[in-house]
């Protein structure tokens, strides 16, 4: 009896290490990956829905953390680094009850388009697990001749495979930093700006909400934009989850894309830069841009409602931060917060701060520390699997803030976990004494 029971356990032991072997296989890992978190993360949902939680801002600053707040020191990365460290500029501080009058907003668009463009050449590829961002930079460069696929931007956009999202600044850091090209990255696109990008050859790379078919609940998506037809008022995109040429409505695209405060990431080669910034305008200017894409979402504000409202003030706050107004940044994140709530669980953007970290910024640079440590919490805790480094390194600056050194460092150590190498974590370790 005792022989049999040591053979059982061999065996089921020989069966484990099999299935882990055959689970760690290239051609098996992403299909088993995604099933297996999709079950996972049924099962959290069914415990504890992610989209029940609210977060409430409390706005509460500590006397201590107003004085120091501008001695913060840390080396940031791009996406998270201020200029100054100045929680509020001359911008000012719009409220629900004072927003400034939204001004005109400008075309960027000189001259008639065609009513009818699509650029072929683009090598469309499906993504692997968790590889949206790869696998659409990849088909952008396609365009160009570019040699190589997903897994060559992956292996340098997410050292860890299963790090949630990637940012535009680090798809735009690959293009300057390992291929010949150039790119730009905007905000407060609009249909007419991309019609006009396609017909002068410039495939788009748009940042998109999506709620597919085999999933629940908003997510967010890149998209390549190769070709429109004003006849039937539809975008051609190539789609690395649904398929190949797949057609948008103008309306849709624009209802969707709202969610990321219209932003756009243009691949070009160097010697075609002035046709870019032609076609950009006036957005050509990155500032300028900002200032843009601010009016644009205060004008959204005017007229929209539910879950497209949120987004509007989300945009704001967004913009605001990328003006350096720390304090109206704070107002408009606020505001977005209330609306949140009255949102419909299953369309509730819970995901939302795993790819917008602008609240963060806003809080952190107003002293609203605990408020940094609530929202980094909650979207820790919406994921089975919480590889989002960003808010790890955010909420880890804010205890740090606060004299907390010893959770700092460890959430720093969890944000390098998800992200080799990721600066921030490394940065934030230094300025507390620890080497990685």
């Amino acid at each position: 009896m005792r022989k049999i029971l040591v053979w059982i356990l061999v065996g089921l032991a020989v069966l484990a290490t099999s299935g882990l072997v055959l689970y760690n296989m290239p051609s098996l890992h992403d299909r088993l990956a995604y099933h297996a978190e999709e079950l996972t993360s049924r099962i959290q949902e069914i415990i504890a829905p992610p989209e029940k939680a609210v977060f409430v801002p409390q706005n509460q600053v500590a006397a201590i953390v107003k004085e120091t707040i501008a001695a913060w020191t840390a080396t940031p990365s791009p996406t998270l680094t201020p200029a100054a460290l100045t929680p509020q500029s001359a911008h000012g501080t719009p409220t629900p009850t004072s927003l400034p009058s939204p001004t005109p907003l400008p075309t960027a668009i000189p001259t008639p388009i065609p009513a009818k463009v699509v650029l072929n050449g683009i090598v469309h590829e499906y993504q692997k697990w968790n590889n949206c961002g790869p696998a659409n930079l990849a088909m952008a460069l396609s365009y160009w001749k570019w040699k190589g696929d997903q897994m060559d931007t992956a292996a340098y956009l997410k050292p860890n495979t299963r790090d949630k999202n990637v940012m535009p600044y680090e798809m735009a850091s690959y293009v300057a930093d390992k291929t010949t090209f150039k790119s730009v990255v905007r905000v407060g696109g609009d249909i007419n700006l991309l019609k006009a990008l396609i017909a002068g050859g410039f495939p788009v790379i748009v940042e998109k909400g999506f709620e597919g078919v085999s999933f629940d609940g908003w997510m967010g998506h890149y998209e390549v934009v190769n070709g429109y037809d004003d006849s039937t008022s539809r975008f051609a995109v190539q789609d690395s989850y649904v398929q190949p040429a797949n057609g948008i409505t103008y309306a849709d695209m624009e209802s969707n894309w709202r969610a990321f405060n219209f932003t756009y990431i243009v691949v070009y080669p160097p010697d075609r830069e002035s046709e870019v910034m032609s076609i950009l305008g006036p957005q050509a200017d990155e500032q300028a841009n900002y200032h843009y894409a601010e009016q644009k979402a205060q004008t959204e504000i005017q007229t929209l409602k539910g879950r497209d409202l949120f987004f509007a003030w989300y945009n704001l706050g967004s913009s605001l931060v990328d003006l350096q107004d720390y304090s109206g940044a704070a107002s408009a994140y606020d505001e977005a917060y209330k609306i949140y709530p009255t949102i419909p669980e299953k369309q509730r953007p819970y995901r939302m701060v795993w790819y917008q970290t602008g609240p963060y910024f806003a809080y952190f640079f107003t002293g609203r520390l605990q408020d940094v440590i609530n929202l980094a919490t909650q979207t820790i805790n919406s994921t089975t699997e919480p590889a989002i480094e960003e808010s790890w390194v955010w909420r880890a600056r804010a205890e740090a803030m606060l004299g907390d050194d010893s959770a700092a460092i460890d959430d720093y150590h969890t944000a390098l976990k998800w992200h080799p190498g990721f600066q921030p974590a490394l940065d934030g370790l230094k300025a507390l004494g620890v080497s990685n």
